[in-house]
């Protein structure tokens, strides 16, 4: 057995303290099926294979999914869908809420996040196991020019080890962030491959759904036909101009179950309850929508 400075017993300790389990949640069926991004999961795990530059950053406008792919990859690997190299692997989420939580200044955030960064490191380094691979949401937060973050500069506890090829990160952030933090500060940037998220059509959008529609069945004990996503897919595109797909047409689909549910529908999800939810995301008068 290889020899750690980091015990396991210590970093599984933090790790279920201070992070989130992506795969362990996939496996206990926390998430909807992600569906639409196989072209992008096909880059993310050629990404993840190579030996050095093993870093991914996910580019994209708010709302098309850049954290669903997350979950996308944690599904591909329960399914045993990736290489044989990552079949196994975890995927933890760093959450920087979650580490500074109760510290009362930057060396207590540092003192717990060095002994994850550390320990993952070296067992991924020495290939004990499966790798460990993190994620994380806003990752501009992490930069120095990110100057609103209390956050800002600890990517620099990441560099040695991207370096040398020791970590895998999959980090999620939008165009205008990117160019503003992350460009700025090439010795990060240039360790990382970008992967462009693109606002899918209102058929990708359509499949979507319909992957998506029998945990709201279940949930909401409402049949929801092909139909029904069809035209939350329509309305969302036509009436919904300030966000993007398929998140504003997913919380249409929830939405419009609710309001179904609150007037006493109990079959099926009607065309009225579609109407509402549309009109009230779009903060328009139902009666425009038809």
């Amino acid at each position: 057995m290889p020899k750690f400075t980091i015990s396991d017993e210590e970093l599984n300790g933090l790790i279920s303290r201070y992070t989130r389990d992506i795969t362990e949640q996939d496996r206990l069926g926390k998430f909807d099926p992600i569906s639409g991004r196989d072209r992008e999961l096909d880059q993310l795990t050629l990404i993840l294979l190579q030996r050095l530059r093993k870093n991914a950053l996910l580019v994209g406008p708010a709302g098309v999914g850049k954290t669903a792919l997350f979950i996308g990859l944690a599904q591909w690997i329960n399914q045993n869908k990736v290489p044989k190299m990552l079949q196994g692997a975890r995927l933890i989420e760093l959450e920087m809420s979650m580490i500074g939580a109760g510290s009362q200044n930057r060396a207590d955030l540092e003192g717990r996040l060095i002994p994850i960064i550390k320990g993952v490191a070296e067992r991924n380094s020495m290939r004990s196991g499966p790798p460990i691979i993190f994620c994380i949401d806003e990752i501009h937060q992490l930069m120095v020019a990110f100057k609103a973050s209390s956050y800002g500069g600890i990517a620099d506890l990441l560099k040695p080890y991207l370096t040398v090829g020791d970590l895998f990160v999959v980090g999620a952030t939008t165009r205008e962030e990117y160019e503003d933090y992350m460009r700025t500060e090439p010795a990060i940037d240039r360790r990382f491959q970008k992967i462009e998220m693109n606002v899918p059509d209102a058929p990708t959008t359509y499949g979507i759904l319909l992957r998506m529609k029998s945990k709201f069945e279940e949930h909401y004990s409402l049949k929801i036909s092909d139909r029904a996503c069809d035209r939350i897919v329509k309305l969302a595109e036509r009436f919904i101009r300030n966000r993007n797909n398929p998140d504003k047409s997913i919380i249409s689909l929830d939405q419009a179950c609710a309001y179904a549910i609150k007037k006493g529908i109990v079959d099926e999800l009607d065309d009225e309850s579609i109407s509402v939810a549309i009109a009230a995301e779009a903060g328009v008068n139902p009666k425009a929508i038809g």
